[in-house]
């Protein structure tokens, strides 16, 4: 069975279903899409956007209208979990975790494995040369994988292993050889040691492959010389000519983890429409089509001699046995957040200008801020909200930046123990610094213009010098405006005196938020240039456009 999604996934659904007996007030929810009722929709998770051709494919062969809506994996599987999904089927890259409990198997009716992909580590082919690691008998462990991390030897891109199947499937592969008793694993059980070491070769966190792979391809080098990925994606990355070296591809010996993308039914009314699509998905015309567009491998062994050409010979290696310890779960998303990942600085800069106040745009601010902070007892709220050991500014802006005020978490309990993981209730302390946190947020004042690129700039500034001072945090800036620049630099002058900043200036990207008449172009203009990324929360709720951008800092 796959574990790569599943283990995430598992992890999301072990968490998820922790809390389906509680009374906490669940995080809101997103506003529904409008559904086409004559269409086979199904929802599935954003990494399957490259097989948005089959849609016209279905179609021709099947004469079944198909229609893909996309979403994360913890917005997806919640969805699913709680019957929310308004979609006829669902096709994530792994369903271990749905199946793992009577509510997930009461929504999936049917299930059907469409195609394969395993975890591998992709090494820039210098430093897997200069390491030894090019040799195809090389038996290389995740053992190995972390010592080299811990050495100095590999900086890794890598998603968000608290929202994403392939980070958190990494970080299970690293626990289970550590281990070594992956059958029975357990939270007791977890070598602490071995998750320190490897992530201190975590450099690039994000929680899109798309975004990482641009800022991979941008920063390859001594900075960044491995990727964490699907088999398929890396091999795309080769296949793209955009990077300055090709990828090695490095399957830990003792196991991996490989999605199988499951194609569910959700809606027994749709089951014969499931069954047409369920079948031409895997007949040879589509599969030989899936492996040749996306490098996935075909779920039929018998077309694999088929494809020599496009997929390496190995690959397909012993699959990491699936823990289905919730404690273990709890425990070890819980202990990446705040005690193990790199802590988190960061300014968030806040457009506090008179316009703020138009169309209730203060009050989604304030929630937004308040969902970080604590207020939100949910799956999704927790793994958003403000972590152990972070440092935060909350920066506003109005014709000019101004009040910039600053706070900090406390470590938690937990560190230095060497084996064991587990979920932790937040101090005393943290709640008070959280609750400042809300009442900061509560006393902004809404007027004044608008001086957008002054504050960032400034915020940029501010947090290079606290890189310089304390370098052992992961930096970024997150700005949020809803109108046009009217006041202070413009973005010509931004980019003037960007270029002028020092060069570690680069390391802290900007995230901007896009709201109310905000500019789009500028704004993804600026986050070009500051290596960013635009969250559009003109059509999602500001509290969920919040929730994502954390799993990129």
């Amino acid at each position: 069975m796959n574990v790569k999604s599943g283990l995430l996934l598992a992890l999301a659904s072990l968490v998820l279903l922790s809390y389906c007996g509680r009374k906490d007030k669940p995080a809101p929810e997103r506003p529904a899409a409008a559904v086409d009722a004559t269409a086979f929709t199904v929802l599935a998770t954003s990494d399957l956007k490259d097989v948005e051709p089959l849609q016209e494919m279905v179609r021709k062969a099947t004469g079944v209208n198909l229609k893909l809506r996309f979403g994360g994996t913890m917005e997806s599987t919640e969805a699913v979990l709680s019957g929310a999904a308004q979609a006829d089927a669902a096709w994530f890259a792994n369903a271990k975790y749905l199946l793992s409990n009577p509510q997930g198997q009461a929504r999936v009716k049917l299930q059907e494995k469409i195609m394969l992909s395993p975890i591998a580590v992709g090494v820039s082919e210098s430093d897997a040369r200069k390491n030894g690691w090019d040799r195809p008998d090389l038996k290389l462990t995740w053992k190995d994988i972390a010592a080299a991390a811990k050495s100095g030897q590999l900086h890794y891109a890598l998603s968000n292993p608290a929202s994403s199947n392939q980070g958190f499937m990494a970080l299970m592969g690293v626990v289970a050889a550590a281990s070594q008793k992956a059958e029975a694993l357990g939270a007791a059980d977890v070598d602490r040691a071995a998750i320190a070491d490897f992530l201190k070769g975590y450099k690039l966190p994000g929680d899109n492959s798309s975004y990482l792979s641009e800022q991979f391809i941008a920063r390859q080098g001594p900075q960044l010389n491995a990727f964490i990925n699907y088999e398929s994606w890396l091999l795309s990355l080769n296949a793209s000519g955009k990077l300055r070296e090709r990828l090695t591809l490095i399957y830990p010996y003792e196991g991996v983890s490989t999605a199988d993308y499951p194609f569910m039914l959700l809606n027994e009314a749709r089951r014969s429409d499931y069954l047409k699509v369920a079948d031409y998905l895997k007949s040879e015309e589509a599969q030989l089509w899936l492996a040749r567009q996306t490098l996935r491998r075909p779920i039929k062994a018998e077309l694999a001699s088929k494809l020599l050409d496009v997929l390496p010979r190995q690959g397909l290696q012993v699959e990491l046995p699936f823990s289905p310890d919730r404690a273990l779960a709890d425990g070890l998303i819980a202990a990446y957040l705040n005690e193990f990942r790199t802590p988190i600085a960061s300014t968030f800069v806040l457009d506090t200008s008179g316009s703020m106040m138009a169309g209730g745009r203060r009050q989604q601010l304030l929630d937004a801020l308040h969902y970080i902070a604590g207020a939100d007892p949910s799956l999704t709220g927790r793994i958003a909200r403000l972590t152990d050991r972070e440092r935060l500014w909350l920066q506003p802006f109005a014709e000019h930046p101004y009040g910039r005020v600053a706070f900090e978490l406390p470590a938690g309990g937990g560190r230095g123990a060497q084996r064991g993981v587990q979920e932790r209730a937040d101090s005393d302390a943290k709640q008070a610094v959280l609750a400042e946190v809300r009442q900061t947020a509560d006393a902004l004042v809404m007027k004044g213009g608008t001086a957008l690129y002054d504050a960032v700039f400034e915020s940029l500034e501010h947090m290079l010098a606290e890189r310089n001072k304390h370098p052992g945090y992961q930096y970024s800036v997150v700005a949020f405006t809803d109108g046009e620049n009217n006041s202070g630099r413009n973005l010509a002058r931004f980019k003037r005196d960007y270029e002028a900043l020092p060069e570690d200036v680069r390391a802290i990207p900007v995230f901007m938020v896009l709201f109310g008449e905000a500019n789009e172009a500028d704004l993804r203009e600026l986050v070009k240039i500051t290596g960013g990324r635009v969250f559009d929360a003109r059509r999602t709720p500001l509290y969920g456009v919040f929730k994502d951008i954390r799993a990129y800092q």
